[in-house]
């Protein structure tokens, strides 16, 4: 720490002289008031690049944090609803655990949960990338680490939460509107041209058939097994007492009692227990954020407005009009 303090006052020292030399002894006719401004423009660029330059030389951290908020997707667009907040891209988020595990310096891997799930695949792309990551991984469920949180937690060593945090919702949901009666009374007809049977599964506009019922079902009694698969594996737990919570959400100190949590405590206290994991004096904790420039910004911002105001009947329907599956 001291090291990095000298380094930036050192900066500032040699900017400060180069800035004067430049800005008020050498042009005679500069008025002085400018050459003062330009000076400290140059002592305030100094710092900045000295304190970048001990910034690398010393870091100050040991552990990465990667925070996954709000509903998983793949965009980090919002959830079926126009109110659901805008989430953080699941790819930019496996990035960050990419970039933590690429740092020499991070020796461990805290992962905040705070999400009530979202889509399969982005939610099991982020398990992947925190169960790869080369060094103790622990997943902190603040308020809420449901469905595929839960999920993602179970590619981490342990898992915490709060005494009154909302764990679980090991389960699968895929819903559909069913509009055939609205079409029918504004006059609006449905007519299939398909090329193979269950192309057409789960439009709207047309009421199911028990052989579309039971095709989708068995989609979703199949990732359904796979999420009871991946618990299984990576909280040690049996598959029946799994099954057996039939997707109910828990407080957090219930959740302990049941095997779903690994430890109950504050943030504060997994700080300390990651001492203990990596076998140093102290923790300092350091947050990777998504590496986004300010066009990304700008069409984040953009994609949540006009989904707010195009949100509607279709929202709860794939890019292809099927029925779109997602954990809850």
């Amino acid at each position: 720490m001291l090291a990095q303090v000298g380094i930036v006052l050192i900066g500032a020292v040699i900017a400060g002289l180069i800035g004067y030399e430049l800005f008020v002894v050498v042009p005679d006719s500069t008025a002085e008031l400018l050459g003062i401004l330009l000076a400290l423009g140059a002592v305030g660029v100094g710092i900045k690049l000295a304190g970048n330059a001990a910034g690398s030389l010393f870091p100050g951290y040991n552990v990465a944090e990667v925070a996954v908020e709000g509903p998983i997707t793949r965009d980090g667009g919002g959830g079926p609803l126009p109110t659901q907040p805008i989430s953080t891209p699941a790819d930019d988020i496996v990035d960050q655990i990419e970039r933590a595990d690429a740092d020499d310096n991070v020796e461990a891997l805290l992962v905040r949960l705070n999400t009530p799930g979202g889509e399969v695949v982005p939610s099991d792309d982020i398990r992947i990338a925190a169960e790869e990551f080369d060094g103790p991984t622990v997943a902190y469920a603040q308020d809420t680490c449901a469905s595929g949180g839960y999920w993602i937690a179970c590619g981490c060593d342990e898992l915490w939460a709060r005494d009154m945090s909302i764990v679980g919702s090991i389960g699968v949901i895929g819903s559909r509107v069913n509009a055939s009666e609205l079409a029918d009374k504004v006059g609006v007809s449905y007519e299939q041209l398909t090329a193979g049977e269950y192309k057409d599964a789960g439009t709207p506009l047309k009421e199911f058939e028990e052989e579309e019922r039971e095709y989708l079902q068995s989609l979703i009694d199949d990732l359904y097994g796979n999420f009871v698969d991946r618990v299984a594996a990576g909280r040690d737990l049996d598959e029946e007492t799994i099954r057996e919570t039939e997707a109910r959400i828990y407080l957090g100190e219930e959740a302990l009692g049941i095997g779903l949590v690994d430890e109950l405590g504050t943030g504060e206290d997994v700080q300390d227990a990651l001492v203990d994991r990596i076998e140093a004096d102290s923790v300092d904790v350091k947050e990777f954020e998504p590496e986004r420039g300010l066009p990304a910004r700008l069409r984040g911002g953009a994609s949540a407005v006009a989904y707010s105001l195009g949100a509607g009947v279709a929202g709860v329907l794939g890019e292809d009009g099927e029925v779109d599956i997602q954990f809850r």
